[in-house]
């Protein structure tokens, strides 16, 4: 045995709720951050009511989240926000819609959603095989009304609050 071969890597962080059914009809609230947390898909610019620019990723970022629904009619995003460094979106999914096709889960669209984007980048950029995005997600499963309201406030108002976020960097 190669003890060199054999080093333990420490254990990811599982941030799933363990048990939980997440192609269970429901709302998500899901952040994916940029591969080191590399402010490349828009910029923030003015004070007061700062304006949210895309950069040339974040549009085809913002193309692909406007996929969702007709990759996978189940889901909806009921809004989101394209952030210098990360992506905040309300996903919705209806388990049984009448069609008989298994629902996604909110790892399935998301992994899906990670794929295209990158490729579609990949090729912009002339490369192959670069991250765009870190390999896991933030989720918050959205408890009720009042709580789907607060997260749809906080994604709308995320860009007034930037300099103030824990993920803000001027990379």
């Amino acid at each position: 045995m190669n003890m060199e071969n054999d080093k333990v890597l420490p254990k990811r962080k599982d941030f799933r709720l363990k048990g939980y059914d997440y192609g269970k009809t429901g709302a998500y609230f899901l952040t994916i951050c940029t591969q080191n947390r590399k402010n490349i898909l828009s910029t923030i610019v003015g004070e007061g009511s700062p304006l949210l620019r895309l950069s040339p990723y974040g549009e085809i970022v913002d193309e692909w989240i406007q996929k969702i629904p007709e990759k996978y009619p189940q889901a909806s995003v009921d809004c989101y926000v394209i952030m210098p460094n990360q992506i905040h979106i309300l996903l919705s999914i209806v388990k049984d819609d009448g069609r008989g096709d298994p629902s996604p889960t909110a790892d399935t669209i998301i992994g899906w959603l990670k794929y295209q984007a990158t490729k579609k980048i990949n090729q912009l950029r002339g490369s192959v095989g670069d991250k765009l995005f870190q390999r896991s997600f933030f989720d918050h499963i959205v408890r009720n009304r009042d709580d789907y309201y607060e997260i749809c406030k906080y994604i709308f108002d995320n860009p007034q609050r930037w300099y103030y976020d824990k993920l803000y960097s001027e990379e």
